[in-house]
C-alpha cells in the first residue's frame, strides 16, 4: 500500500511539473506587456518578447525562462530520448535568458546565441509535442486520442510560428520596422507550448484512472 502511495505521489508530482511549465509558457507573453504598461508606464507592446529584457520586467523575463528550464531539466518522459530532448530545450531556455538580444541595430554575438537558442527551443518543443507526446499504448482511450490531436495541433502551431519569425526578420522587418508581428508570433508559439504541456499534465481530457 505504501509503495502504491509513493508511486501515485510521483505521478502527481510529474503532472504538476508539466502543468507548471504550461502555465509559465501561457502567462509569460501576457505578464510582460501588462507589467510594463501598468507598473512601469509603457504606452505600447514592444516589438518582440525578448526586448522586455531591457524593460522593468527584465527579472520576470529571465526568472520565468530559468524556471521553465529548471522544470524541463527535472522532467522525465517515456525514455532517454524524451528526457534528452527536454534537457536540450532547457539549455536553450537558459540561452534565451542569459544571452540577450540587441534592442536595435545589427546582431552581436550575444544576440546571435539568443536567436539560435530561441529557434532551438521552439523546434525541440514542437518535436516533443508532435512525436514524444503522441506516443500511444495499445488500445488507447478516447481521451488519449483527443490529447494526441491537441499535441499535433500545438506542435504544428509552434513550428509555423517559430518559422514565421526568421522569415519576417529577413524579408519584412525593414519595410515594417515598428511591427509587433514577432511579438505575436512568439506569443502564439508560447501559448501553444503551454496548452500542450497543460494537456500532458492532465488538465485537458485526462483519463479517468491512468494517464496513457
Amino acid at each position: 500500500m505504501k509503495r502504491n502511495s509513493e508511486h501515485l505521489d510521483k505521478i502527481y508530482s510529474y503532472l504538476s511539473l508539466r502543468k507548471a511549465v504550461g502555465w509559465l509558457g501561457i502567462l509569460l507573453p501576457l505578464i510582460l506587456p501588462l507589467g510594463a504598461i501598468i507598473i512601469f508606464g509603457e504606452n505600447s507592446i514592444r516589438n518582440n518578447i525578448s526586448i522586455y529584457y531591457y524593460s522593468g520586467m527584465r527579472d520576470v523575463f529571465v526568472g520565468t525562462l530559468c524556471a521553465i528550464a529548471l522544470f524541463l531539466f527535472f522532467y522525465r518522459g517515456y525514455d532517454k530520448w524524451d528526457n534528452r530532448a527536454a534537457n536540450l530545450a532547457g539549455l536553450f531556455a537558459l540561452g534565451i535568458a542569459f544571452f540577450p538580444t540587441v534592442p536595435e541595430g545589427p546582431y552581436n554575438t550575444s544576440a546571435t546565441i539568443h536567436f539560435i537558442s530561441a529557434a532551438g527551443f521552439f523546434t525541440i518543443l514542437a518535436l516533443m509535442s508532435l512525436y514524444f507526446f503522441t506516443r500511444t499504448k495499445p488500445a488507447p482511450t478516447r481521451q488519449k486520442l483527443i490529447r494526441n490531436k491537441i499535441y499535433i495541433i500545438c506542435g504544428l502551431i509552434m513550428a509555423a510560428s517559430a518559422g514565421a519569425v526568421p522569415l519576417f526578420l529577413l524579408f519584412l522587418r525593414q519595410k515594417w520596422p515598428d511591427s509587433t508581428f514577432v511579438f505575436w508570433a512568439e506569443s502564439v508559439a508560447l501559448v501553444a507550448f503551454g496548452i500542450a504541456w497543460l494537456t500532458k499534465g492532465g488538465t485537458l481530457y485526462p483519463d479517468k484512472k491512468t494517464k496513457a
